[in-house]
């Protein structure tokens, strides 16, 4: 009986760790759910974000070596900034649609989009440090 309880004592201070890792981790999107959570661009033709909170799209493709850089910081980034800056992921091979919709040519892209005003691209495999100078100053998020 002490086992169990100590087990079920252990298990409630660890899934709220998984859950926050779970719910904190990149969003892939669909053109569906692009148009349903960022922009339906089949019935405005002006940008008009969707979302809540400033949001970052980062464009990558499995094979793209730069991409899988920009991966786990994009995972870092949607922890630290969870509640402040959703963090959605579009895979260029799958979404080519979306890919074309915004002219991706290089990979990684990564979209920032503030709550207000026009979203700014980026291209190519950034450090950390100037993924956050960029959320700080193009989606004034502290």
């Amino acid at each position: 009986m002490k086992i169990i309880v100590i087990l079920i004592m252990a298990l409630m201070m660890i899934l709220p760790l998984f859950s926050e890792e779970i719910l904190s981790k990149p969003e892939h999107l669909t053109l569906e759910t692009f148009k349903e959570k960022v922009f339906n661009f089949e019935t405005k033709t002006e940008w008009n974000f969707k979302g809540e909170i400033p949001a970052i799209i980062d464009f990558f493709a499995d094979w793209c070596a730069p991409c899988r850089q920009v991966a786990p910081i994009m995972e870092e980034l949607a922890i630290e900034y969870e509640g402040k800056v959703k963090i959605y992921k579009i895979d260029t091979e799958d979404q080519k649609q979306l890919a074309s919709i915004f002219g991706i040519r290089s990979i990684p892209s990564i979209l920032f989009i503030p709550k207000d005003g026009q979203p700014q691209m980026s291209t190519g495999a950034l450090p950390k440090t100037e993924f956050v100078k960029m959320i700080k100053e193009i989606l004034v998020v502290k």
